[in-house]
């Protein structure tokens, strides 16, 4: 294992744990720095997400910061959604995805920079 290798995975993890898409570190590093095509990089997140989101379920649902109301819906959806997903990679190609996931991570960047913080909670 390389050090980029372990600081792209402890990073993914933690923000994967957060909730904040730890996925974009992984597939970013394994894209870029190890030259992997797309696809292959964002199924092996993918897996690698698996075990960080049980973990992470495990440990929030403990701390009672689950909405149990609000679980069903969106896993019902985020099915619907991962199943969409994977049939329009067959229609997709890998170079247009590409296009795809920068222009989405540099309108998030964005958003995140002129993002006014509201506090009425």
């Amino acid at each position: 294992m390389t050090l980029p290798m372990i600081i792209s995975s402890f990073f993914s993890g933690i923000l994967g744990s957060m909730g904040l898409g730890g996925g974009t570190v992984l597939v970013v590093y394994l894209t870029y720095f190890r030259h992997m095509p797309q696809l292959k990089a964002q199924g092996i997140n993918l897996v690698c997400f698996i075990p960080i989101a049980i973990f992470s379920v495990i440990v929030y649902s403990r701390q009672k910061l689950t909405d149990k109301k609000v679980i069903l819906p969106l896993i019902i959806y985020g099915i619907s959604g991962a199943i969409a997903g994977y049939l329009l990679l067959s229609i997709v190609p890998e170079g247009i995805l590409g296009k795809l996931f920068g222009g989405f991570l540099i309108i998030l960047s964005v958003k995140e920079l002129f993002h006014k913080e509201n506090k009425s909670f």
